[in-house]
Order: structure tokens, then C-alpha cells, then sequence
């Protein structure tokens, strides 16, 4: 256990004074980047200094009148932020794939490989459909490669993605990705595919922590967040987050070790069922069930000696394991469309056989037995959730089931195409849209078509939520035009950002960014105003996003405080260790 603890305590080293290198090393101004340039591939990776780093470290997208177009992959060398400018109406600067000599289609458009490093990507259009109206398959608009990255995903869109909008390698990485609308992510015959955030098969990679709050994952075929494929992620946060229309199920986070699901809707999720041909196994990583939309299950010994390396070998390391678990779902609704039920019964009714389906609800019966044994699982609580009440989305939702024109084959009709072993050769999703052949400068719609009919009319999932606000993605009550919905997440100012997660134990991340190049001290100090801890001291680069994962393992529970001070600017926050 001592040569763990001492492994574990030299990567930190490195691993900090490898941020604090890139930091000191990477670019500290921004470039205007325009579409009628070259390639953004090319404008890119091309612009980096004479050490090999990245020349500038803000790309600023301003055309709106065309798409940016990409050939290759874009790998920045060091920590950077692509930030679109919003246009008067909220039109985001759209990013799409060109067509290869060879006639191919580029299948990754950032691909992240910079261990440490922090991507930001906020107020943009990811259109995965290319220039000649083509698609690559299992395509990758985000693809985290590196160890312990840090991506931030903020007002974005991601349209027609037909593999996952972020699929990583990478251990140890953190995702926030909060206000995107992940739409029409729908492969024709690939039903397995098109999904917002999972591991790149085989890879079984451990995450770190997964935030994603108030967004919308629209007519998508997958996760829309699926982290624990073998290891689970040490936290997941899914909060007012509108998941509407699925083929497959909403998630998978099996065996998280904390998690908190609130103030979601999932409507229309899961629609595949289950086959008794595969179950118990397609959808299940660990032990048989029914597929459900929440779907947990108990910890294996390697993801506990990961968490907590001191149950090693002990008789009860299970539920040792278990009673340290804290998952929070509350306050979410859940409903099925009649068609869909009605689909099912008729399946089954005809089939009989190996393709008739289990269908699911809302939890099976080893997910309800652990939040209703305190005993053994003391952490998880469920409250407020509701089952089977309709939250009156406009009318045009009826066509995403049974399609015809934009809406392709139909959800309904595609299941029953892939539960017959057919393959469509077309998807499924609301109002999808092609790249006239005519059109030298064609540019998505906008505003997006379905914003009238997110916006559900029944009063009581209006007032369902925990903290005010409408379940789901509350945005589209707001009357925006576009996806404005938060000031510009890039760095403009001396600014200390509230630890996360807070309290915590043992470990919290701290982020910072500073309005002017110079000597900078971040420092944690107890409530008796002695200092603790140095958790940074350098020189810091203007709006370079800072953040470091402190760990307090052999720290006293209780209060303490963080300041980041430059020069004469100092700011203090309190936080909480909670052992």
C-alpha cells in the first residue's frame, strides 16, 4: 500500500508541474479565425511557435455566413479555447467536414492528445454532415485521446453525428458540458451508434468526474451519457438536462461512485426493448436484468481498489464498497408515448419468439432493491421522481415516430425495421436537413425548428424540479432566439471559481484565470489562518484557464479556505472537507 501511495503521490508531481509548463509555454492571445481562409485543419495546426507550441491560445470563429470547413483532425499542442461569436440573432459560426481526395469524409474534428491539457469549446455549430451532403460513419466531433484532459462545452450544438459527439481514450479526463443541444444523431443501419458522450471501443478508460447540466439530447440513438463501460466514473453530475427520443437507453453509469441525477426529463427513451435473444447480456455490463432508463448495479473489486485501495483483500470489501456510494436521483420524469407501448404490444403479440421484447420502465427490481436498503446502501436516495406523466410537447413530436419526409423512416418504423434484422437506409429525427448541391455557401437553419414544441405544457412537470426552474433543459421556456444562455465562459478577468465538488472528500478541483500575465499564488490555508497547502505559485498567462485537482487525504475533516492572490488582487472562498 506504501509504494501505491508513493506511485500515486509522484504522478501528481509530474502531472502538476506538466500543467504548470504548458501553461507557462502555450500562447496568450487570440486569434480572428474566418471561414473564407484555408482550411480550419490548416489555420490551426499550423499556428504554433517556434518551441512547437500553440501560438495563440483563443481561436475566435466570427463568420456566420458560411461553414468553416475542416480535411483533418485539429490537434492543438497545449491548453486552448475555440469560442464562435454569436450573431444578432444567436446563429453560432458552424463548423463542417470538407470531402477528401479520395472521396472519404474526415471522422474527427478536434482530437485532444496533450496530457493535462484543457479544451474549451463554446458558442458553436457542429454540423457532421460534409460539404457533398455525405456523412462519415462513426464519426467524432470531440475526440480526447490524452490523459487527465479537461474539456468544457458550453452553448454548443452538435447536428447529424452518427458515432458520439465526445468519445475519449484518455484516463482520468474530466468533462463539463452544459447548455449544447445534441441533435438527429442517428446512423441508418448502425443502431449501436450516435451518442453524446462514451468510451472509444475497446478502450475501458476511468473518468474522472462528468458534469452535464441543462441540456438537450434530441433524436439520438444512444447514450446520452455513458461513461462506465467496465470502470466507473468517481463522479457524474446529470441535472436539468432534456433527453428526448432514444433508441437505445438514456445511460449507462452502472456502477458510478457518486452520482447525482435530478431535475431531468426522459421522454420517449429506450425505445428498442430488450430481445430475449439478448438478454441478459447486450445491455447489462456486470450481472443480468432488464435494461431500464436508471439501471445500477454493484461495484466489482477493480473500481473499488481503484476509489478506496484499503479494501484490498478484505472478506466484506463489497459492501464496504457499496456503503461508500452516494447516488442522488430526484425530482425527474419519465414518459413513454402510447404509440410506443402500443408498438410493443402489437411486436410481441406477432413475434413470440426470440425477438419479442422486454419492455422497460423506469427501474428494475436490483436497481429499486439498493435505494430501498439503507442498510447496505445508506447513500442512495430517491425522491420526487414521476412515472408516466406526459409533459405535452408541441404536436409536431407525433412525426418523429412515424415520420415521412424530414422526420426519415420514423422511430416506430425503425425499430421495426431493426427488430426484423433489416437494415433502413435511412434514419430517424426531426426535420433533418441536406446540403443542396447548388448551394457554395450553404449554412444550417436557424433557429433550430423544434424550440416551439420543447416547450411542454403540462403544469405539473412544469413545477416538478427542486429548485424553481422547469424540468429539463429550462432554456427553451426563455424565449431566446438562439443558444445564448450564458455570459462567455472564456477568461476575460482575475477570477476564483467555486471548488467542485464541494463539500468533498478527498479530493476537489480549484480553477482560477487571471486578467494579466504575472506572479500568481493559489494557497489553502486551515480555520486558524495557517497555511496548509500551495497548490500553485508561478508566473500565470492572461486567460489561460487554470484547474487543479487538490486531494486532502491526510487533511482533518472540516473548513478551509483557498486564495488565489496576484499582486495587490486577492480573492478567498471557503470549502468543506468531509470525511
Amino acid at each position: 500500500m506504501k509504494l501505491v501511495s508513493v506511485v500515486v503521490a509522484a504522478i501528481a508531481v509530474v502531472v502538476f508541474f506538466g500543467l504548470l509548463k504548458e501553461a507557462l509555454a502555450a500562447g496568450s492571445d487570440t486569434l480572428i479565425v474566418y471561414a473564407s481562409g484555408p482550411y480550419l485543419d490548416q489555420v490551426i495546426n499550423d499556428d504554433t511557435t517556434s518551441t512547437g507550441q500553440q501560438a495563440h491560445n483563443v481561436y475566435e470563429f466570427v463568420s456566420l455566413d458560411t461553414t468553416y470547413v475542416f480535411l483533418a483532425p485539429i490537434s492543438p499542442r497545449s491548453g486552448v479555447t475555440f469560442v464562435g461569436v454569436l450573431g444578432p440573432d444567436g446563429r453560432p459560426p458552424c463548423i463542417q467536414p470538407g470531402v477528401l481526395s479520395d472521396g472519404s469524409i474526415p471522422k474527427i474534428l478536434f482530437n485532444i492528445n496533450k496530457r493535462g491539457s484543457t479544451a474549451t469549446f463554446e458558442n458553436l455549430y457542429f454540423e457532421d454532415l460534409s460539404t457533398n451532403n455525405s456523412f462519415a460513419a462513426t464519426d467524432r466531433d470531440v475526440l480526447v485521446s490524452a490523459d487527465s484532459a479537461k474539456i468544457y462545452m458550453d452553448n454548443v450544438i452538435s447536428d447529424y453525428n452518427h458515432g458520439s459527439i465526445v468519445g475519449y481514450t484518455g484516463n482520468w479526463d474530466d468533462f463539463h458540458i452544459t447548455n449544447c443541444i445534441f441533435r438527429n444523431g442517428v446512423s441508418p443501419a448502425v443502431w449501436t451508434d450516435a451518442g453524446v458522450l462514451w468510451p472509444v471501443w475497446p478502450a475501458v478508460p476511468v473518468v474522472d468526474s462528468v458534469i452535464m447540466d441543462y441540456n438537450t439530447s434530441f433524436c439520438m440513438n444512444d447514450y446520452a451519457c455513458g461513461p462506465d463501460q467496465g470502470i466507473p466514473p468517481r463522479y457524474v453530475e446529470f441535472c436539468h438536462n432534456s433527453v428526448v427520443f432514444t433508441f437505445l437507453q438514456p445511460f449507462a453509469l452502472f456502477t458510478a461512485y457518486s452520482a447525482k441525477i435530478e431535475n431531468n426529463i426522459f421522454y420517449s427513451t429506450l425505445v428498442s426493448g430488450e430481445t430475449r435473444e439478448e438478454y441478459p447480456w447486450w445491455y447489462e455490463v456486470y450481472s443480468p436484468d432488464i435494461p431500464l432508463q436508471i439501471d445500477f448495479d454493484t461495484m466489482s473489486v477493480t473500481a473499488d481498489s481503484i476509489y478506496d485501495p484499503t479494501d484490498a483483500g478484505k472478506s466484506n470489501w463489497r459492501m464496504l464498497a457499496e456503503s461508500k456510494r452516494k447516488i442522488e436521483v430526484e425530482n425527474n420524469d419519465y414518459f413513454m408515448p402510447t404509440s410506443v407501448t402500443k408498438l410493443w404490444t402489437a411486436w410481441d403479440d406477432t413475434a413470440r419468439g426470440s425477438d419479442s421484447v422486454y419492455t422497460p420502465s423506469w427501474m428494475n427490481v436490483r436497481t429499486e432493491h439498493m435505494f430501498s436498503d439503507k442498510a447496505d446502501w445508506p447513500g442512495f436516495a430517491q425522491s420526487g421522481n414521476m412515472v408516466d406523466v406526459d409533459p405535452g410537447y408541441g404536436s409536431s413530436f407525433a412525426n418523429v415516430l412515424t415520420g415521412g419526409g424530414t422526420y426519415g423512416v420514423g422511430l416506430l418504423n425503425y425499430f421495426t425495421l431493426i427488430r426484423s434484422q433489416q437494415s433502413p437506409t435511412i434514419g430517424w429525427g426531426y426535420q433533418m436537413q441536406s446540403i443542396p448541391s447548388t448551394s457554395p455557401n450553404w449554412i444550417p437553419y436557424w433557429p433550430l425548428p423544434e424550440a416551439a414544441d420543447m416547450q411542454y405544457t403540462n403544469a405539473t412537470v412544469k413545477n416538478g424540479s427542486n429548485d424553481g426552474k422547469p424540468l429539463g433543459d429550462p432554456y427553451w421556456f426563455t424565449g431566446l432566439t438562439g443558444i445564448a444562455k450564458q455570459p462567455s465562459t472564456v477568461p476575460a478577468k482575475f477570477q476564483l471559481i467555486d471548488n467542485y465538488p464541494n463539500p468533498f472528500n478527498p479530493s476537489t478541483d480549484i480553477s482560477f484565470s487571471v486578467g494579466q500575465n504575472g506572479p500568481t499564488s493559489l494557497k489553502i490555508y486551515n480555520v486558524l489562518g495557517q497555511q496548509v497547502m500551495t497548490v500553485f505559485q508561478g508566473n500565470a498567462v492572461a486567460h489561460q484557464n487554470y484547474t487543479f485537482n487538490v486531494r486532502m487525504d491526510t487533511f482533518a475533516s472540516g473548513v478551509y479556505f483557498y486564495t488565489l492572490q496576484q499582486g495587490a488582487n486577492i480573492l478567498t472562498k471557503k470549502m468543506l472537507l468531509l470525511k
